[in-house]
């Protein structure tokens, strides 16, 4: 999918320091800082317009939330939500997931959310899928102890490979559910992707998923 480009949405992301951060690598080890306390921090990887981390952190404000989206003009309209809501909890970066270990320390992060990620269908583009061995070496390193990750995706290929890879790396899978808004669970919040897919009825996968962390320090 061809993305629009929005002209001006790098200056004025520029101009919102306080919301998108500059050279995050300068945070690395001290986002508490940051964020002027100790809450635990939840990222979201892919976080597209900001819909769902930002009414996470209206529901949770005893969490900060990281929100990662490599493209400007997508990620122009997070900071726009962001501005209006005047949530205080809820930062953005304007980076690619690759170079995570560049942002965070190893177990700086308690949760992960991976929501409605491109499922990248075709066998041979198997590595830039968010679920993918290489993205969990990287997610492994920066959670700490007990820390997880949430999957949310209406596809259902993409939701049995990120199974599949999930136990293939000796993860413990939780709260398994093969159709979400019939399962009761309670205080989810929908992705824009997730609203327009559940008016057309599609069905949404979720899964929560935890490491053994035996070799943590070592990795």
């Amino acid at each position: 999918m061809r993305l629009r480009n929005i002209p001006g949405a790098k200056e004025e992301m520029n101009q919102n320091p306080d919301i998108v951060i500059g050279n995050p690598s300068q945070h690395k080890g001290n986002w508490s800082k940051l964020f002027n306390n100790d809450h635990p921090i939840h990222i979201e990887v892919g976080t597209g317009k900001g819909q769902f981390l930002i009414g996470m952190s209206m529901l949770h404000p005893e969490v900060n939330y990281i929100g990662i989206e490599k493209y400007e003009s997508v990620l122009l309209r997070a900071l726009e939500r962001t501005k209006d809501s005047e949530q205080e909890n809820v930062k953005f970066l304007n980076e690619d997931v690759g170079n995570i270990l560049e942002f965070f320390e190893p177990g700086e992060i308690d949760r992960v959310f991976i929501n409605f990620t491109d499922p990248w269908p075709k066998n041979r583009h198997e590595k830039r899928r968010l679920t993918h061995k290489g993205f969990l070496e990287l997610y492994q390193q920066i959670l700490n102890e007990n820390g997880d990750i949430h999957l949310k995706t209406d596809n259902q290929g993409l939701f049995e490979y990120s199974l599949e890879s999930f136990s293939g790396y000796g993860m413990s899978l939780h709260n398994i559910s093969l159709d979400l808004h019939k399962s009761g669970i309670a205080g989810n919040v929908m992705t824009e992707y997730e609203e327009r897919f559940s008016r057309k009825g599609m069905r949404i996968y979720r899964c929560e998923a935890q490491f053994e962390f035996k070799t943590h320090r070592n990795l």
